[in-house]
C-alpha cells in the first residue's frame, strides 16, 4: 500500500467478498441484470451464422433456458455443446449442462394437474434414476412453472410449494450440519 501506481484494470466478481479489501476500496462496483431471452437470442444467431455452427431452434431455446439470463453461460454452453457433439440441439444441450429436460418437467407438471399423480411420479423417478439431484429439479419446476400455462392460481401453488421444499432441504442440510460432531 505504500507504493501507489496506476492499474487500469476490468475484472470479473461474481462475489466481492472473494476479492480483497483493498481491491474493493478503490473500485466501482456495476451491476448488471439479467438478459432478456430475445437478446440472448439475437447474440447467440449472430455468433452461430459467424462460426458456422449447424443448430436447430429448440437447440438454441435449451441454451437460453439453462444461461437463466447470463450471456456468459449461454455462450459457455454453445461452445460446449458443438464442442462435444458437433450440433446444438435441445438434446445435446441438456447433455452437456447436465439439467432435467424442461419437456419432462413440463409433462410431470401437466400430469399433476390431471390429477395423474402415479404418471407425475414416473417421470419424477425417471429423472431420479437419470442422477439428478432434487435441486435440479425442484429448479425446473420452478423455472418451467413460470412459463407453464396454467390458472394463476395453480402456478402460484406450484411455486409455494417448490418454495418450501427448497426452504425445507436448506434448513434440513443446514440443521444437519449444525448437528454433526
Amino acid at each position: 500500500e505504500k507504493q501507489y501506481f496506476f492499474l487500469r484494470e476490468e475484472g470479473n466478481v461474481n462475489d466481492a467478498s472473494l476479492s480483497s479489501e483493498p481491491i474493493q476500496s478503490r473500485c466501482a462496483v456495476l451491476r448488471y441484470t439479467k438478459l432478456t431471452d430475445s437478446q440472448i437470442l439475437a447474440r447467440l444467431l449472430k455468433i452461430v451464422e459467424k462460426e458456422g455452427v449447424p443448430y436447430t431452434d429448440d437447440g438454441l431455446e435449451a441454451i437460453i433456458f439453462t444461461a437463466q439470463g447470463d450471456m456468459r453461460q449461454a455462450l459457455n454452453n454453445l461452445q460446449s455443446t458443438y464442442s462435444g457433439f458437433g450440433f446444438v440441439n435441445s438434446e445435446n444441450v441438456f447433455k452437456v449442462c447436465d439439467e432435467p429436460h424442461p419437456l419432462l418437467v413440463k409433462e410431470m407438471i401437466q400430469h399433476c394437474i390431471n390429477a395423474n399423480i402415479d404418471e407425475a411420479y414416473k417421470i419424477l423417478a425417471h429423472l431420479w434414476r437419470l442422477g439428478y439431484s432434487p435441486e435440479d429439479v425442484i429448479g425446473n419446476i420452478f423455472r418451467v412453472c413460470k412459463t407453464f400455462q396454467m390458472p394463476e392460481y395453480l402456478k402460484l401453488e406450484f411455486i409455494k410449494v417448490s418454495g418450501n421444499i427448497v426452504t425445507g432441504g436448506v434448513l434440513g442440510t443446514f440443521l444437519k450440519r449444525q448437528c454433526d460432531p
